[in-house]
Order: structure tokens, then C-alpha cells, then sequence
């Protein structure tokens, strides 16, 4: 079955030869698992049967999608935020608004200038696309994108004492994603568009959910209605305990949910399939922060088929991935149980490597 048909199918609730799956690794695990499999750690996820493509055009980009080799070292972005290596992954420095006053706030100018350069990381995933399923994430979209600008603190002190003030920044957040958006969907053959907006810990969402839907929600809505008015699924990724406002989601147009961290408090993924499975696929709820490093083999290979199992009852809606980022001390067999698990075998993931090392050998030659 081709790849996007695969997802396209479990979208739509209809048979596939096996669960769709996208996988996200820990640079670690991708590194680790590219010296296992003989190629490029940018070809890991291909290789292990990754069914959906797609990248970061949004300040996401800025930090996951550049790299820097040591700790300490980083970069500036377009939106004036500093970025500065810690452990593998890029954390944030400096917020350009964190001593801003109200004028300073309502005069900070949003990258548009670089929106044709933020769209061209498009243009890697569309030259691999082949068969796979393509998406464009314009995340952050709204709070997510609004306290890298100021700093969580300040962003949450001014929503609780300054409504209106926040109320227009993040609408302003939303201006810049709902741009983006609009460009990607009318530029790119997509399959869904991706959006996100981290607004909850794990225990509970990080505002309460009335001052979510008076002050997120309804510029939220306006970047998913990009995708709907151009006929496309709209996903959205938040971690955390997000329950209380999963029903809004629905209500303002979501298709997919992600990551579905099932040791969240209200997040447990056979619950909210019952409850919610009618209106929304998941893609998820595999967890990486004890089953996946600490389980057994048997035990990881049990969890996965019984995930698979309940989130697929009614025929489809559900795409396999992980809470999180594979973790690097998730040993190697637990990795493939997992695998085995969704119906891919080592052997047909160690035949998938062999075939991109015989394509990336030939390349130079053509």
C-alpha cells in the first residue's frame, strides 16, 4: 500500500495493510540508529517506515530545524529570539519582548519579510515526496509563539492583568501562523496542515481553560480554518494535560490530535478514543518516558499492539508515534518490538536501509 494512501485511508476510518506510523527521534537515538542501519541519520525515519513527511516553517524551524554541533554554541532567529545549544536540543537565551512595554509590544514587527525563505525548508521535503503523505507545520501559532517572544512569565502575568494587551499580541501570533498557512496551502500539494500550541504541563493546562478560549482559542481557530477552507485535515500537537479543552478543539475544526501523552493527568489515549474517537484520529500515545527505555521487549510489544488495537476499533483513526522523541536509552530490541508490533519487521527495516544505501550511492552518478 502506497504511503499516503496508507494514512490517508486511517484518516478515513477505512482498512490499511498496516497501521501508518511517523516516528520522532531523539537526535541521539537518530544518530545512533543511522550507525545500526548504515545511513545518513537524515534517512532514519524513511528507513524505519515512517509513512508522512513534512517540516517546520514557523519559529519551530528555528528550534528544531537548525543545528549546531557543540553546547553553547546558537544563533539569533528572524523573530530576534536567541537560541543556544543544551543537550542536544536548542533552548531559548534571550526573549527580545521580556522587558517590553505596552507601546514596545504593540510595535514589535513579525518576520512577514521572511516568509519566502521561512516556506523555502518546504522544498527538501516536496523533492523526496514520492509517495508519502506531506504536511507543512506552522507552529507555534498563538501562546506558544507569544512567550518565546516575551517569556512564559511575563506572557502569563499579562493575560491574568492585561487581557486586552495580550488578547492583541496573541491575535498578532496568529496573523503571522494564518499567514503561513494560507501561503503553504496555496503553494504546496499538502495532505494535512500541522499546527501546535504547547499550553499545558502534566497535570493541567498552564491557564485556565476559560482564559484559553477567551484569549487563545478564537485566534487558534483561525489557523485551523485556514485548512479546512482549503480542504485539508487539520492537525494539532500540545503536550500535556489538555483534556478540558479537547472538545474545543473539535468544535473549531480539529482532525488529529497529537502527541497524546497517556501518563497525563485525563490523557489516557483507550479513554479519549472512546469518548472522542468519532471526531478525531490520534497519533501518539506510545510513551517514552518509562515503557520505552525501562520496559522488556515483551512488554513494549504488548503495549504497542494493545494501542494499536483500542485506538483502532473503529476501523482506522490512528497513526502510530510516540509520546515524545525516541529517547537514546531505549534499547535496541524494545525499538523494534515496537516496530514488530505495527507489522514492520527488523528484517524489512534493515532491507529499507539497504535500499536508500544503494539510492544514495547512485545518486552521484545520475
Amino acid at each position: 500500500m502506497r504511503r499516503r494512501d496508507r494514512v490517508t485511508a486511517a484518516l478515513r476510518r477505512q482498512p490499511t495493510d498496516r497501521v501508518p506510523i511517523y516516528m520522532w527521534f531523539h537526535p541521539a537515538t537518530a544518530a545512533h540508529l543511522a550507525e545500526v542501519l548504515e545511513i545518513p541519520a537524515a534517512y532514519v525515519g524513511e528507513a524505519m517506515g515512517n509513512d508522512i513527511q513534512q517540516t517546520w516553517v514557523n519559529n519551530n524551524y528555528a528550534m528544531e530545524g537548525i543545528t549546531h554541533a557543540h553546547d553553547g554554541e546558537g544563533h539569533t532567529d528572524y523573530w530576534g529570539i536567541r537560541w543556544v545549544k543544551q543537550y542536544f536540543f536548542n533552548q531559548i537565551e534571550h526573549y527580545p519582548l521580556a522587558e517590553a512595554g505596552p507601546d514596545q509590544l504593540l510595535a514589535y514587527q513579525f518576520p512577514d519579510a521572511h516568509l519566502p525563505a521561512l516556506l523555502s525548508q518546504m522544498d527538501a521535503v516536496l523533492a523526496q515526496r514520492g509517495d508519502f503523505f506531506i504536511g507543512c507545520d506552522v507552529s507555534p501559532c498563538v501562546f506558544e509563539m507569544y512567550w518565546r517572544l516575551r517569556g512564559m512569565a511575563e506572557a502569563l502575568i499579562d493575560m491574568a492583568t492585561r487581557p486586552d494587551l495580550a488578547a492583541a499580541m496573541l491575535g498578532r501570533c496568529a496573523d503571522f501562523a494564518v499567514a503561513l498557512a494560507e501561503a503553504a496551502c496555496a503553494q504546496f500539494p499538502l495532505d494535512w496542515l500541522w499546527t501546535g500550541d504547547d499550553v499545558a504541563s502534566q497535570q493541567a493546562t498552564l491557564m485556565s481553560p476559560a482564559m484559553w478560549r477567551a484569549l487563545v482559542k478564537p485566534h487558534l481557530a483561525r489557523v485551523f480554518a485556514v485548512g479546512r477552507r482549503h480542504g485539508l485535515p487539520v492537525a494539532y500537537h500540545c503536550c500535556g494535560a489538555l483534556r478540558p479543552i479537547i472538545p474545543d478543539l473539535i468544535e473549531i475544526g480539529l482532525d488529529v490530535l497529537n502527541p497524546v501523552q497517556g501518563n497525563c493527568r485525563g490523557m489516557q489515549p483507550l479513554e479519549l478514543k472512546r469518548e472522542f474517537g468519532r471526531h478525531l484520529t490520534f497519533m501518539g500515545g506510545l510513551d517514552t518516558q518509562d515503557l520505552l527505555p525501562n520496559g522488556s521487549v515483551v512488554e513494549v510489544q504488548r503495549a504497542t499492539a494493545a494501542l494499536i488495537e483500542g485506538l483502532t476499533t473503529d476501523g482506522g483513526g490512528y497513526i502510530l508515534a510516540a509520546s515524545h522523541t525516541i529517547p537514546p536509552e531505549t534499547p535496541d530490541a524494545n525499538i523494534f518490538a515496537m516496530y514488530a508490533a505495527a507489522g514492520l519487521t527488523q528484517a524489512e527495516i534493515f532491507d529499507r536501509a539497504a535500499a536508500l544505501r544503494a539510492r544514495l550511492h547512485a545518486r552521484p552518478s545520475q
